[in-house]
């Protein structure tokens, strides 16, 4: 057989993600994937741009499309003009994928207000529960509620129950994912950070070292701890050093007619720690100027929001070799970015000596 050709075995293994040939056998069945040519023994005989198409289908099938729909992509992929009729259908699909997000967050919701009770509110959740009867659903949260003013919310308490394992993640590392969790409210936010292995090291050794931390709008450097970052010895200041900006669309737009924001970064210190919560534009930039050998920061804690630029731009940070912290997809905010440099700065504080990131 020629090298040029593969068989359905090796085909599968090359693109991997658990796909089977049962599955390769049921995308040419359905139109999916284009037929493939037969060997004098009848055995389908695959080549590269088979392998490509199906590390499409496997990447879109990953994050949640339907087959029918990954078909449709695929078509407006090489006919551009199908791209009006799909828009419709992926809209379509988008709110009935929220509708489901909202009925599982609310049932979550549910759950976090029983599991997430400290100790002390827990004393009234036995008999609640077993008085519950679908008559009392309004009345339901009234017996739990009543304990809430006798005592201050014990959240370690609550975020024991809540929280997954993170006995495989470093005391460092828990700590932050817990600080992150508290600031946005979302139990969930967990499985979208992104901590690169050197990420922790390499923040504790630029803090100790008392280097430049930067953010990206002005409500950043509000958010940080000023006090432990001046203990420490960091300076810290702004990249748009604009007062009036109070969203991401704002900043969006005001970096991307900054005429010298290259000039801007160029002129950070090295080994500085990036704090981008609020535009995508800016953590492009900082990826960009990286890649030119223009900036070398310690860290970047990137978390911009936006819904097509900000995921973009946290995939070029993931692959610039700098260490960072990251929120994927749209999941960010100033906030979270703020909470992850305030939660490094107080571990090295509180515990100078922890090496548990090391191991």
């Amino acid at each position: 057989m020629s090298k040029e050709y593969l068989t359905i075995k090796q085909v599968t293994e090359k693109v991997g993600n658990g796909l089977t040939p049962r599955m390769v056998r049921y995308y040419h069945q359905i139109g999916l994937l284009p037929e493939a040519r037969r060997s004098p023994s009848n055995y389908r005989l695959y080549t590269e741009s088979h392998v490509q198409q199906l590390r499409r289908i496997v990447a879109l099938k990953q994050q949640g499309f339907q087959l029918e729909h990954i078909r449709k992509l695929l078509q407006a992929e090489a006919l551009p003009s199908a791209n009006k009729a799909l828009l419709p259908q992926l809209q379509e699909q988008y709110q009935l994928i929220i509708e489901q997000i909202v009925k599982l967050r609310q049932t979550a919701s549910a759950l976090e207000g029983l599991l997430g009770r400290d100790n002390l509110c827990q004393n009234v959740q036995t008999e609640a529960i077993a008085q519950f009867n679908l008559s009392q659903v309004a009345s339901f949260w009234d017996t739990f509620d009543t304990a809430v003013t006798a005592h201050p919310e014990s959240f370690p308490e609550s975020l024991q129950y809540l929280l997954p394992d993170l006995s495989n993640r470093s005391e460092i590392e828990a700590d932050l994912l817990s600080k992150l969790v508290l600031a946005c409210g979302d139990v969930s936010l967990i499985n979208f950070v992104q901590i690169s292995k050197k990420a922790i090291a390499a923040a504790r050794m630029a803090l100790k070292s008392g280097c430049q931390v930067v953010g990206d709008v002005p409500a950043i450097a509000a958010a940080c701890d000023r006090p432990r970052l001046a203990h420490l010895g960091c300076q810290l200041t702004t990249l748009i050093d604009n007062p009036h900006i109070t969203d991401a669309a704002e900043a969006e737009q005001e970096f991307w007619h900054f005429e010298t924001r290259q000039k801007v970064l160029s002129e950070l210190t090295e080994g500085c720690i990036l704090v981008i919560g609020y535009a995508p534009s800016v953590l492009i930039s900082v990826c960009r100027a990286i890649e030119r050998d223009r900036l070398n920061p310690a860290l970047i804690i990137g978390m911009p929001i936006g819904f097509s630029h900000a995921p973009a731009a946290k995939r070029l940070l993931m692959r610039s070799g700098i260490p960072f912290i990251t929120t994927v997809n749209s999941f960010g905010g100033g906030l979270l970015a703020a909470t992850s440099l305030n939660t490094l700065a107080q571990s090295l504080i509180d515990k100078p000596d922890c090496h548990c990131y090391l191991s």
